[in-house]
């Protein structure tokens, strides 16, 4: 009888045991999954290609012209490509290629940077908005790449655009700077625009049509190309007969931002880098880019 009332005392202190430890457990269990519930996902890419092989080899002949009648071994150099300096390979990664051929010089920057956020509270792809909102800011793009009914207060870019956006460098197709001297055929063509500052002005006045094509050569905002995207377009006056144009293409895709740089500089001092085509190859690989992201 004394054995059983031992047994009995044994499994009572053994119950109330097992009670109080359940009980110290649960604000711990409760607090994990508090924490799990407040903190935003994680971005969609962890990891970024390597850029000196995200452009397929026929690309790369089609935008480096010329390199088919280099030798051999200058041609393997030039499709390989040179990587960017950066201190970590897993949130930022570059590539640059350049060709020099006798009808003049073209070059691309691939430039890919993974965005993080070591703020709980906000997703990888929150932080990576702001990132690209700060870059379409920095190219001031002017009114007119807004989208229809959108107002330059409503852009992340802010106002100003049409006033600010072309008063620093050259975006017409045809050459015209601001500032600086047109080409001798751009003086007949703009003599009755010789008054107007406006860019977009000048562009019409070349198109004998309307101004709509023109206009589509502008820096704007571009749709259907990853989450977001924009375009810039931008005529240097080197030294002092010298220009190229380097056509740039940004956009983000979930977490990863991407920039695509092409430049053409003739050989001839007198003629001008055509907008147009820079602009379709450069959007071409720009799409090329989306869709290796979403393979």
């Amino acid at each position: 009888m004394a054995y059983a009332t031992g047994a009995v005392l044994i499994a009572a202190l053994a119950a109330g045991c097992t009670s109080d430890s359940g009980s110290g457990d649960s604000p711990p269990d409760s607090k994990p999954g508090t924490l799990a519930a407040s903190s935003a996902p994680p971005g969609k890419y962890r990891t970024l290609p390597d850029a000196c092989r995200a452009i397929p080899l026929a690309t790369l002949k089609d935008l480096l012209p010329g390199t088919a009648d280099m030798p051999d071994a200058q041609q393997e150099k030039v499709f390989e490509g040179a990587a960017t300096v950066t201190y970590d390979t897993d949130r930022r990664i570059g590539c640059r290629w350049k060709s020099d051929a006798p009808e003049g010089t073209r070059s691309i920057h691939l430039d890919f940077e993974r965005v993080v956020s070591y703020d709980t509270s906000v997703s990888d792809d929150d932080r990576a908005r702001g990132v690209y909102a700060k870059k379409e800011a920095a190219a001031d793009l002017p009114d007119s790449a807004l989208p229809p009914g959108e107002t330059p207060d409503a852009s992340p870019s802010g106002s100003g655009h049409a006033d600010s956006g072309t008063a620093g460098r050259t975006e017409d197709k045809d050459g015209t700077k601001d500032g600086g001297s047109p080409d001798s055929t751009d003086d007949a063509e703009n003599t009755d625009d010789a008054d107007s500052s406006d860019d977009a002005s000048a562009d019409s006045s070349d198109d004998t049509t309307s101004g709509s094509p023109a206009d589509s050569l502008q820096p704007r905002l571009l749709d259907k190309l990853g989450d977001s995207a924009f375009l810039d377009d931008a005529l240097v006056q080197a030294g002092s007969t010298a220009r190229h144009r380097t056509v740039s293409v940004v956009f983000r895709t979930s977490n990863v931002i991407v920039t695509v740089e092409y430049t053409a500089q003739p050989a001839l001092t007198t003629e001008v880098p055509d907008s147009k085509e820079l602009q379709e190859k450069a959007q071409a690989l720009a799409r090329q880019l989306v869709d290796s992201f979403n393979d």
